[in-house]
């Protein structure tokens, strides 16, 4: 398969995992309620802390991106997401998985950053549709 492919799975599959984590985390409200003893304060910050780094992220890391090399930057951004992932599923406390959100979101703020620009570099314009 030629690489172009690769690429566009690579950035699909890691568009996905970020996307979905800005809300799927809502499902487990309850349970982290429950689990941690945590206030609704502690919750929003569950929410907001991925939406919040995501966001106060975004255009540093194109900038980054630029300058070290975009598929470089996205490979950092895979690990730094699945590093914040594993994190959140080891949490004990509120606060933990807050800050492990907050790596997710940094982590997804990289990758989000580098994709359009890794698919226009993989695909000619003509593929592209332009």
């Amino acid at each position: 398969m030629p690489r172009k492919w690769w690429t566009l799975l690579a950035v699909c599959t890691g568009v996905f995992m970020l996307l979905l984590d800005i809300t799927i985390v809502n499902v487990a409200l309850p349970d982290i309620q429950h689990a941690f003893k945590a206030s609704l304060s502690d919750l929003q910050w569950v929410i907001d802390a991925y939406a919040l780094s995501l966001a106060a992220l975004l255009l540093t890391a194109g900038s980054i991106a630029d300058l070290a090399g975009r598929r470089l930057v996205f490979a950092v951004g895979i690990v730094v997401f699945t590093v914040g992932s594993t994190l959140c599923g080891l949490a004990g406390d509120a606060t933990f998985l807050s800050l492990s959100r907050a790596l997710q979101g940094i982590g997804g703020a990289i990758m989000f950053a580098t994709s359009l620009a890794l698919l226009a570099d993989a695909f000619e314009p003509r593929e592209r549709g332009t």
